[in-house]
Formats: structure tokens, sequence, C-alpha cells
């Protein structure tokens, strides 16, 4: 094992913003205890060690918030794939996670290593009312504040994330809600984070995602959370597949993010698409 931690910001807008995540390329060998440790240390709402290597270009994953393990992480493989392709090349790498297999191609685009994921078979189920209704208390929300033409839905490529539509900008940047409140339903019903979306012209979306479960009240860029909503968009008809959508997310915590979301057709997993740049300690 070599304990290194690597430091890297993933779905980063021209080497600004993004999500930073922590990357062990080699944790042969690791506990679980020390895995949570070194993401308590690290402080980013993720951590990705790579366990095992399990064939050539393809490795065992695990993920760990400062607070717990979480079965999948969208920035913290984006981030994985760039520092592997830092190190042995670009290419496809094949991560089998604790949610499933994902491969992830790597390719030099203007200069930079841009990494796309393709997520585990997706779903798309409604929401329970008093769940929604919860939610929405915790956020300081009510059902006027919602779009009726993007309803809420709990989405996975991974993991659950609750959608909820702002009806406009203003309501999504106003965010200011109940941590101790929304943290214990997300534990409760087992979610992720909390989608929080608008939509934009052109396939543009803007988004934020409440993570209390990590103990983050905000991550700046969500990759699963990203794969989840393209598979909503499909399922619910609201993009035509082949379909691409652009989300930018963290703009109202200073931290610009933008993930580029394909939707094929069926249902195969959703292939989520950025950058990342190596940050120092």
């Amino acid at each position: 094992m070599n304990n290194d931690v690597l430091r890297y910001s993933a779905f980063d807008r021209d080497g600004e913003g993004g999500n930073p995540a922590g990357v062990v390329l080699d944790a042969t060998g690791a506990t679980e205890q020390w895995m949570q440790r070194t993401a308590a240390e690290v402080g980013y709402s993720e951590t990705a060690f790579l366990v095992a290597e399990l064939g050539p270009r393809r490795y065992r994953i695990r993920y760990f918030s400062p607070l717990a393990e979480v079965a999948f992480c969208g920035h913290a493989t984006i981030a994985t794939a760039v520092a592997l392709a830092d190190r042995d090349g670009v290419g496809e790498f094949v991560l089998t996670t604790p949610a499933g297999e994902v491969a992830v191609d790597t390719r030099v685009e203007e200069g930079r290593v841009n990494a796309t994921l393709t997520s585990v078979a997706p779903s798309v189920r409604e929401a329970e009312s008093a769940d929604l209704e919860t939610a929405l208390a915790a956020l300081s929300w009510d059902t006027a504040d919602l779009d009726p033409s993007l309803p809420p839905r709990i989405a996975n490529a991974g993991n659950d994330h609750l959608v909820l539509a702002a009806a406009t900008r203003e309501r999504l940047a106003d965010l200011d809600y109940d941590q101790a409140a929304l943290g214990a339903l997300m534990a409760d019903q087992h979610w992720t984070t909390v989608h929080l979306v608008w939509r934009g012209e052109d396939g543009q979306y803007h988004a934020r995602d409440p993570f209390p479960p990590g103990g983050v009240f905000e991550d700046p860029a969500t990759g699963a959370a990203a794969a989840a909503f393209g598979a909503y968009l499909r399922e619910l008809g609201l993009v035509a597949p082949p379909g691409r959508v652009t989300i930018h997310q963290g703009e109202d915590m200073g931290r610009p993010s933008r993930l580029v979301v394909d939707i094929p057709p069926g249902a195969a997993g959703i292939r989520v698409s950025g950058t990342a740049t190596a940050i120092g300690e």
C-alpha cells in the first residue's frame, strides 16, 4: 500500500472551481477504519481508494465521505480516472464500485484530460408524498416553489437522489435549509443527495446538491446525481435520446462546475463527462 493522497478538483471549469476529491491510487490491504479516518482527515466530500488491481487498467474502488462510505461517487471517479491517466496514459479504465462496474474513458481534448464515466443501469421511481413533504419543509420550500413540468422523483444511477426542480433561478439560489432535519430524512431513506435543479434554455440546467449525510452542507459538483438526473430526464420523456444536457453547479457557492450528461436510448447507463485539475495539499 502507498498511502499518498492525491488531490484533484473534478468537473472544474477551465481550471477553476469544481469539486475536490482525494485519490489514493494504491490502497491495497487498507482497512476500512484507515480509509474512513483518511477521508475525514482530507476533509473533502469524498476520497476514493483503489483497493485492488483486478487486471490491466481494471481496479476495485471504494469511496468514503468524512462520515461514512458511499456506494458510488461521480466526481471522485472522474478525479481517479484523470489521476490514472496522468500516471498510465489515456484510454479506458474499468472500476468495480460497490454499486457495480463503471467504465471510464479518458482522452486528451484541448491539451487536458477529459474523462467520461458510464453509470450502472439507472432507475427512477416516484417519491412518497410524506417524504416529499418532509423534504420541502426542511428546505423551507412549498409546492408553489416547484416546477410542475419537472415532477419530484427518486433517481438512481449508483445511489438514490431525490430530484426537486425549482420554478425559478432565484428559488434555487436562495438555499438555506435545516441540515439536521434534511439529514435525518436522507439517512432514513438512504438518499445520497437532494438534487435541486432549475431548467434554463437549450439543454442547460443549474443544480445544487445538499449533502448532509456526508457532513457537507452542499456539494459543488455531483457526478452521481448528474447521472441519476440524466436517467430522470429519459424516464419522463423530457429529452429525446440520444441527447445531451449540461449541468452548471457550484456557482452559488463560488465553485463553478460543469458536468456534461449524455443520455443514450433504452435502459443503458448514463454518461457523465468532465475534467479534473490537480491541486496542492
